[in-house]
């Protein structure tokens, strides 16, 4: 497996030696080396980034060392080393380490920039390393891949677990989308597994080892990291096949030249805080408070939020992979969900009533059902051609409009060439387990009356007896001519039951349009929803005995079990059963099946 993966990543990278990670750094003349540093350089924006990072206190961490917080400094206070000190410390790592580290000019402008000009965000970083340098090292130790890798993070994202790039990168380790869904890291309109802590590094591992096997030295591992394999490959044979960063450093592109000193850097400055009198502001969170439950229903932070009393910002920050703040889990596909362990025990203890509890802001069934639908669903990156529109790369990929827009989290309805969208992997189809049809609520019993109430819409509901045939939404398609009114009046509805029905926020229709008919039963109009009788025109029920737990149903053209299912909340397993259906493909209009009650 791994053999096949190398594989396929060297070919990614060889044949598009595109920059994967791709960092603005200084300019390379002498009057930008004597200025201020560029401060549209990625690792400027990545620490700037964790300004407006909410989790943060601002207080002192517990782990601080002998010197206040960066906030109590003032200019005299910050430190100043020689030439000579920097290249003593760096000597001293570089004698423990198996990494190259080495000092000079370049690192020199990047222990400034960490050490003195972005100091105080520098502080944030070290705080939020008691978070992740122990997720880091666990899995580094479990590779046997050396411990200073957790450093190149802080030049990927500065820590930030949301960090997202201007070309596209995501998450602490900054994994474009196919270099992601090449160690596994699956992206759905729900879940984005480049954000996760757990996974992404799992994943940045077994990339960095794939790139230290092809080049056999950590520093030009570092570099392919940044700027693709094909950009390195390019300035070892530029440089007459010297296999040393320093060696062809001048061949690589502008952008990787600074990558490995960023590195060096940020190893040192991160080793010699209390050198440098920076200590860690506190995150409010530490790594060995955090624990993992497993969820197997869908659940949103909202509920989590209101029934554990947990603050939402913080279960974001912890769990950054559900973009949305839903959880699209089941019983066969489950989901980790991360939360400080003094909550851990609250949610073993009322897992059942978490996920049967009604927020405030709960979504509509129908929101909560397309979460589920997109999280099953296989995504692909697409490059937009000149010309195109949204309406047509939606009628390429068969998908709508609002499907493309959700899934790229877009607000308008145009799109410009060459920009990246996620689509739909052509052939893929949502996999539902049956589990899901009980969440969606679609049928109620009264214990009352014993009657069936089957959910039509979100406040109106029709009635049935027990052992009575209730029919299935019918689909008719909009003719020449046709207005709501007039299919309303066909078929003995309103109006407002069609809108309502079918989502309409207009009256208006048009040709080929489809919209559902709910069948069965004529609405009840009263609260105490009284049963009425079935129109003439549906079949009549067939008997059953007072003791029935189902009641028949007859087949109209267009249905199948997934519908039925959907529509009596029951599973498709249940239908089978009841009826030793075999194969659900032999159903035909006529056919009468049992429903379970």
């Amino acid at each position: 497996m791994r053999v096949i993966r190398l594989f396929s990543i060297l070919i990614t990278l060889l044949i598009t030696p595109h920059i994967l990670f791709p960092q603005d750094t200084l300019r390379s003349d002498t009057a930008a080396r004597k200025a201020k540093f560029v401060e549209d350089d990625a690792v400027v924006a990545m620490l700037d980034s964790l300004a407006n990072l909410k989790v943060f206190s601002d207080g002192s961490s517990p782990h601080a060392q002998k010197y206040p917080s960066w906030s109590n400094y003032t200019e005299t206070d910050i430190p100043y080393f020689s030439d000579s000190v920097y290249a003593a410390r760096i000597a001293v790592m570089n004698e423990n380490s198996p990494f190259e580290y080495v000092y000079n000019n370049e690192v020199k402008k990047f222990i400034e920039l960490y050490a003195i000009r972005k100091r105080k965000l520098t502080a944030r970083v070290l705080g939020l390393s008691e978070i992740y340098f122990p997720l880091f090292e666990e899995q580094l130790d479990r590779f046997n891949m050396p411990l200073e890798l957790k450093y190149l993070a802080v030049i990927e994202s500065a820590l930030n677990p949301v960090a997202n790039s201007r070309a596209g990168a995501k998450g602490l380790w900054q994994f474009m989308y196919g270099t992601g869904k090449v160690y596994g890291l699956k992206v759905s309109s729900y879940v984005d597994d480049r954000y996760d802590p757990f996974k992404a590094t799992i994943a940045a591992c077994e990339h960095l080892q794939d790139l230290y096997d092809i080049y056999g030295n950590w520093s030009l591992a570092l570099a392919a990291y940044n700027s693709g394999a094909g950009n390195v490959n390019k300035a070892i044979r530029r440089s007459g096949g010297l296999k040393n960063f320093w060696a062809i450093h001048r061949y690589l592109p502008r952008e990787t030249r600074s990558y490995v000193p960023a590195f060096i850097a940020a190893s040192y400055v991160l080793a010699y805080a209390n050198e440098h009198k920076i200590s860690p502001v506190d995150p409010g969170i530490l790594y060995y408070e955090v624990d993992t439950v497993t969820v197997k229903h869908p659940l949103t932070f909202d509920q989590l939020s209101e029934m554990l009393n947990i603050p939402w910002d913080e279960i974001s920050f912890l769990n950054p992979a559900y973009k949305k703040g839903i959880i699209p889990a089941t019983p066969e596909v489950p989901y980790k969900l991360r939360l400080r362990k003094k909550y851990i025990g609250d949610f073993i203890n009322n897992e059942s009533a978490i996920y049967a509890y009604k927020t405030k802001k709960a979504l509509s069934e129908d929101a909560s059902l397309y979460a589920i639908y997109s999280s099953y669903r296989e995504t692909q990156q697409y490059t937009v051609k000149k010309g195109e529109t949204m309406a047509s790369i939606a009628k390429k990929f068969h998908m709508s409009v609002p499907e493309i827009k959700a899934l790229n989290n877009l607000n308008k309805n145009y799109v410009r060439p060459r920009q990246k969208l996620f689509v739909y992997v052509p052939g893929s189809t949502p996999k539902i387990p049956d589990s899901l049809l009980h969440k969606q609520e679609l049928t109620a019993r009264a214990d009352s009356t014993k009657r069936v109430l089957v959910r039509k819409d979100t406040t109106k509901f029709i009635a049935a007896e027990p052992g009575q045939e209730v029919s299935a939404p019918k689909i008719h398609v909009i003719k020449s001519g046709e207005s709501l009114g007039l299919i309303a009046g066909k078929y003995s509805v309103t109006v407002t039951d069609l809108m309502s029905w079918n989502n309409l926020s207009s009256s208006k229709v048009v040709v080929g349009q489809k919209i559902k008919i709910q069948g069965g039963f004529q609405k009840s109009t009263t609260s105490s929803m009284t049963p009425t009788k079935a129109p003439a025109s549906k079949p009549s029920a067939k008997p059953s005995s007072g003791n029935s737990k189902f009641f028949f149903y007859t087949i109209q053209s267009g249905d199948n079990l997934w519908d039925l299912a959907d529509e009596f909340n029951v599973t498709v397993a249940q239908i089978k059963d009841l009826n030793d259906i075999k194969n659900a493909s032999y159903l035909k209009p006529g056919q009468k099946i049992k429903i379970p009650k």
